[in-house]
């Protein structure tokens, strides 16, 4: 691997955020290949280089990004006593430190992120960030003339939850009503309540997209891959993701 910055390097190591790692390297608590370094940007190899923090050595392992196509019937858990779980689909021994960021219902499919990493996580659910998401929805029912602009204005939900601003677009009328749902958070049931508040009930829920990241349309339901580089950088926030918008496969 080439070489990579050192405060980068521990952050990944989940030491503590980039802050506290560079005051950390800058007080010399950290050791390359037994030499104090002192540069928070100094360049090793995280897979070669012997790493120490107050003496203790670090073991470095890059971090995992996968996108998974959910199928319907599978709950988003680690584990679960009655039903098959997203991380049953990874073989036993790539399970350990994964995780999904966030869920899709049980009978919900499409695009999934597994990962180990906790920033890009938090980054990715934090509330005020925003992160754009895009689902398609196969509905029985008749949408309410002014169903699209309701959207757009940001729909009141029956027991009183206030979604902001989304998009609704028709995709087609027949053999069945099928739309595409873009929102910018996750209430609970967000997309079937918003849809059947407008006149539609939803047969099937499929996500398509998170920010830039469009669902791999190779992939079939409950087959994962790992994510590209240029892939990952998409959902990186210093990329620009809370202002991202939906790719559509």
């Amino acid at each position: 691997m080439p070489g990579m910055r050192l405060d980068k390097i521990l952050t990944h190591l989940n030491c503590g955020s980039r802050r506290e790692v560079a005051a950390w390297v800058r007080a010399g608590r950290v050791t390359v290949d037994g030499q104090t370094v002192r540069d928070p940007a100094y360049k090793a190899d995280p897979d070669l280089a012997a790493l120490t923090l107050d003496g203790r050595a670090l073991c470095y392992r890059a971090q995992r990004y996968y996108m998974l196509n959910k199928p319907a019937g599978v709950i988003t858990a680690n584990r679960d006593g009655r039903h098959q779980t997203v991380m049953e689909l990874f073989p036993e021994n790539e399970r350990k430190g994964l995780f999904a960021i966030g869920r899709l219902d049980k009978d919900t499919e499409g695009l999934l992120l597994i990962t180990d990493d906790g920033a890009l996580s938090h980054a990715l659910m934090a509330p005020g960030r925003h992160v754009q998401k895009l689902y398609e929805a196969v509905c029985d029912g008749e949408l309410a003339p002014d169903a699209e602009a309701r959207f757009r204005e940001g729909l009141t939900l029956g027991d009183g939850t206030v979604c902001r601003p989304a998009a609704l677009e028709i995709v087609r009328d027949a053999p069945a009503l099928t739309v595409r749902v873009t929102l910018c958070e996750g209430k609970y049931h967000q997309v079937k309540r918003m849809l059947k508040a407008v006149g539609a009930e939803v047969n099937a829920l499929k996500r398509l997209s998170i920010g830039a990241l469009g669902l791999d349309t190779s992939l079939a339901p409950g087959a994962y891959r790992p994510l590209t580089e240029a892939e990952i950088a998409l959902l990186r926030p210093s990329e620009g993701l809370a202002a991202a918008t939906s790719t559509k496969k």
